[in-house]
């Protein structure tokens, strides 16, 4: 499609409240956008400036074939703290709608989509964006793509892209594995405020050769990107008090961070440091697909799910080490107590019964709704070369053993997160100043093959666990600030991670009383966002949203 004028752009992308989407393309950029200056000494500087925007057009395509014409204001590359390490990261867009369809909306009081694009704990950044969905990937010194992350290029930016696949196994996804601008756009079109703040991430070095990006670099940029927000209520267009996170992998895990530490004061320090608003840095809910998180009972969780499964050269892994991890996490998970989600049947779970509460709480129903939603012919055809399924022409069962073998490979070797000779994404993630990857769990660190002293974890390490785990704020030390609304997705075929990690998650969640929307999808691999227009109308729901237009 054409430009209309110098500072429009022509986006089409799935839009829509049914499973399946359009694919992003026909993208053109243009012109930038003013900046506002919002990197001072003082909070002061933490001011927004309501009129350094410039206006630019897009149209999006929903997935009925609709086009909706959108004209929004866009500020680019606020620095959101006072004392930043470097603003090239710790900067974020504001995208907001002021026509849709030849309507004037009024943005005022929508909700705020606060979009990460974080992947592989990765650097992001909003510095280079010509238009909302922008972010970057990629940053200097090294570290390379996480354990598990798509190998493509990190440099290019998701919007670059003329032809990226329609949402599916790892087809919303960047090169890092963190989310492409899907959600972004549709939020738009729905009439919601989107902001997109870039983060520091692991690799990052600077001139004396430190490493000034890992943990917990990326959740205290997060939070001090909701704290400029907040801040700024009156100033910045939306309701600061209904911010919805939303992010893909480990894009996903900061995200269920986010929402779990509202206000936590184990962040302050950090947060001082680099100048944060004084403000709150509690989300309203959470949007998290294929969350990787809970790092330190990742391993465990990991060969319990996967242990089986041989690699794609067809070899198997370590069986000790695997039973040894599978051990591991038994234990971990009869400490949790979780019960199952309500109407489930199941009361605790644990490593005996996770495999049946799987199957009959996610599994069977997503291939019960694929099933159903195909022609009977191409149902007869899937059925055929998929005997492991009984369908009884209205519901789909099979064992756990046939699902493992079905999914097929597994995607990690053993230990999956903690490498024994430090190669994982996440021991880069716990690097220190000056060490570029540390193991974060005992039994990583006795199983050290790289001449590690002592064979033991870091004194700093616990602290920064808790500082990157969800889990610690949902169990060990109950948040009152927390998010009560969680959206949380994962294709049933992703072996990046374990499909405990955010069923725990979502029990956990419910557990406490909050509000849980959480589904597999079927067939699909890492980074599936296959009901996006969902998760937009989700919005709606749970924040009570109702687009004001103008006259």
């Amino acid at each position: 499609m054409k430009h209309r004028a110098i500072k429009r752009r022509n986006v089409v992308i799935g839009i829509g409240a049914t499973a399946g989407v359009a694919a992003v393309g026909g993208i053109a950029l243009n012109a930038g956008a003013a900046t506002a200056n919002a990197s001072g000494s003082g909070d002061s500087s933490l001011v927004f400036d309501p009129d350094a925007y410039t206006e630019l057009t897009t149209t999006v395509t929903d997935t009925e074939g609709t086009e909706h014409a959108v004209t929004y204001h866009f500020w680019k590359a606020i620095t959101y703290v006072s004392k930043p390490v470097d603003a090239t990261y710790q900067s974020l867009n504001v995208s907001v709608p002021v026509e849709i369809d030849g309507t004037a909306v009024d943005a005022s009081n929508a909700p705020i989509l606060l979009a990460n694009s974080v992947g592989g704990y990765m650097p992001s950044s909003v510095a280079d964006a010509t238009g909302v969905g922008g972010a970057s990937m990629g940053g200097g010194g090294g570290g390379g793509a996480p354990s598990g992350a798509p190998t493509a290029s990190t440099s290019a930016s998701p919007t670059a892209s003329a032809s990226a696949s329609a949402p599916g196994a790892n087809g919303n996804t960047n090169a890092t594995g963190g989310a492409m601008n899907t959600n972004q756009l549709l939020a738009l079109a729905a009439g919601y405020v989107v902001v997109e703040p870039g983060a520091r991430g692991r690799g990052l070095k600077n001139s004396a050769g430190e490493y000034y990006g890992s943990a917990p670099a990326v959740i205290v940029d997060l939070k001090a990107a909701v704290r400029y927000v907040r801040s700024n209520k009156g100033r910045i267009p939306g309701n600061v008090d209904r911010i919805v996170s939303a992010g893909t992998s480990a894009g996903g895990a900061v995200s269920t961070l986010l929402g779990a530490s509202g206000d936590s004061p184990i962040y302050d320090r950090h947060l001082k440091e680099i100048g944060a608003a004084d403000a709150s840095d509690a989300i309203f809910a959470v949007g998290a697909w294929c969350p990787i998180t809970d790092l330190e009972h990742a391993d465990g969780a990991y060969e319990w799910n996967w242990g089986t499964n041989a690699l794609s050269t067809g070899k198997q892994v370590d069986q000790t080490v695997s039973k040894d991890l599978r051990s591991q996490f038994a234990e971990y998970q009869a400490k949790l107590r979780l019960r199952g989600l309500k109407g489930s049947g199941f009361g605790t779970l644990t490593a005996r019964n996770y495999d049946e509460y799987l199957l009959k709480q996610y599994m069977e129903p997503s291939a019960t709704t694929y099933l159903a939603a195909l022609s009977d012919s191409d149902r007869e055809t899937y059925l055929a070369k998929n005997t492991f399924i009984t369908w009884d022409g209205e519901k789909a069962t099979f064992t756990w053993a046939g699902f493992l073998t079905h999914v097929g490979a597994r995607k990690k070797t053993v230990p999956a997160f903690d490498a024994f000779d430090l190669s994982a994404g996440e021991n880069n993630e716990f690097g220190s100043a000056t060490t570029a990857n540390r193991h974060f769990t005992a039994y990583g660190a006795r199983n050290d093959t790289t001449g590690l002293a002592g064979k033991r974890v870091e004194s700093d390490i616990p602290e920064l666990l808790n500082l990157m785990n969800p889990m610690y704020h949902l169990v060990e030390k109950v948040n009152g600030k927390r998010s009560r609304h969680w959206w949380i997705r994962l294709g049933t075929n992703d072996t990046d991670t374990s499909h405990v990690i955010s069923a725990n998650l979502a029990a956990r969640a419910e557990n406490l009383g909050d509000e849980v929307d959480h589904l597999y999808y079927w067939d699909q691999g890492h980074g599936a966002n296959t009901d996006p227009g969902d998760f937009i109308t989700w919005i709606a729901k749970v924040t009570g949203y109702k687009k004001a237009g103008k006259k």
